[in-house]
This record gives C-alpha cells, structure tokens and sequence, in this order.
C-alpha cells in the first residue's frame, strides 16, 4: 500500500461517517447491509464487515439483534462549568451545572464502610485496609441517569462525627467543604483530573449507554492543610458532556 493511502475499509467508514454526520444517514435509520456496502463501494465482505465494526466501536451505529445496525442518535454535550469551589450546596460537578442552569435535577445515593483498596489508599494518603466511608450516587436529569459518582473520606477524619454520612444529619447533602468545615477541618486546596476510558459494563448500562462506551471521568480530591479528606470519581458518558474550566489569571 503506498504510503498515507487509506486501507479500503477506512475508506468505506469514513464515508458512512460523513453520511451520518451530514444527516443523509439520520438516527435510528438502518445502515446499509454488508452486501449493499460491499456493491456500493466495490469491496470484499471482510472490508464491508471491518467498515461496520469501525463505526460501532466509535458509537456511530449500535446492532439490535434480528434487525440489523442503526444509525445513533447523538446528543449535544452540554458543558460542566468548573470555576473552583463556591458555596452552592455542594461542589459536585453535576450539583454545580444544575446551579449554573437550573437543571430539575435529582439524585439517589449510598453509604456504607468500607476497607480502602489500595487505589483508594493511595488517593488519601492511608493505609490499604483502613475504614473510609464509600458513598456511591446516581444523579438524575428530567428523570433520566446522566451521571454515577463514588466517593470515599477517612473515616479516621469524620467518623464518630454529626457529618460521617455525606447525605444524612444535619448537614446532608452540602457539600465537602461545608461538612469538614462543620468538625473544624478547613479545606483549602482541590485536585481535579479529567480523563477518558472505556466504560465498565455496569456504568454504560446505569447511564443508558452500551458496553464499552468511553465515559468521562473527573477525580476530584479534597485537602486540608496537605491532607486529603475526600477523594471521588464523578463519571458521565463522554459524548454527553465537556467539562470547561474558568480559572482567574493572577
């Protein structure tokens, strides 16, 4: 092949896509059938078939089974709005967009103690094996699941404390810096990371997703005076969300 010459089967996903996205191929229209794409573009049923999984795994078409591939609909991401913490009720990204957009928004979670893995013990400076508090959400937009999120704090820092479960008490629900301000822990300094990967199974299919989907992921951690008090990771679909950062300039 010459070089920066297209294997065939690029070629013919490439096509499809710019269909798709210009709208001749519009959602939940069917794609051609592996014999129409190999008539149309003159190629073997092993480029037709490389073609179609190329546009699967970029989430452009899903497969129903006894039906055929169809065509996604795609929505259009909408922004997290990052401009450092303000006292808002909670400092969760997904708590913080509603605010900025007056999202009717709801959210349901879970808490219960737990032994830190070791990831979880690198991220808050513990041992593996010693007892934070793991609370996991979902959180709801017009009644729909748009995000999870996992959290952990020490509990060597809350437990035994009126804020020991983040959404119970009389401070349920405001937020990380409201609550560890609430046992005299001030917080002054947050970490956020934003990356991508592949989904795990049960978090697409909580999100209304499909298996293998990449997902955003904000780590989010708190310190007070160099120590972390909570770490947590917020996850939504990639192709719901971007996540934009307003910071000052000093």
């Amino acid at each position: 092949m010459p070089f920066g010459e297209q294997p065939a089967y690029l070629r013919v996903a490439g096509d499809l896509r710019r269909k798709i996205v210009e709208g001749e191929l519009p959602p939940h229209s069917r794609l051609p059938s592996q014999a129409r794409i190999r008539a149309e573009y003159g190629v073997s049923d092993t480029v037709a078939l490389e073609a179609r999984k190329v546009l699967m795994a970029e989430g452009l078409v899903e497969g129903r089974s006894g039906s055929g591939t169809y065509v996604r609909e795609h929505p259009v991401p909408r922004r997290i709005a990052r401009n450092g913490y303000r006292t808002i009720g909670d400092s969760s990204p997904f708590r913080q967009e509603q605010a900025d957009e007056r999202l009717a928004g709801s959210w349901e979670s879970t808490s219960r103690q737990v032994a830190a893995d070791r990831e979880t013990a690198n991220r808050l400076c513990v041992e593996p094996g010693e007892r934070v508090m793991r609370t996991e959400y979902v959180f709801r937009a017009g009644g729909e699941p748009v995000m999870c999120s996992t959290s952990h704090e020490p509990l060597a820092v809350t437990g035994r404390t009126p804020v020991m479960l983040p959404e119970e008490g009389p401070l349920a629900g405001r937020g990380v810096v409201d609550r560890m301000a609430a046992i005299d822990v001030v917080v002054d300094n947050v970490l956020e990371e934003v990356w991508a990967r592949p989904g795990l199974a049960e978090e697409t299919l909580a999100l209304g997703g499909i298996p293998g989907q990449l997902v955003l992921v904000v780590s989010r951690t708190f310190y007070a005076s160099g120590r972390p008090v909570e770490t947590a990771d917020v996850v939504t679909l990639a192709e719901r969300y971007r996540v934009a950062y307003h910071l000052p300039v000093k």
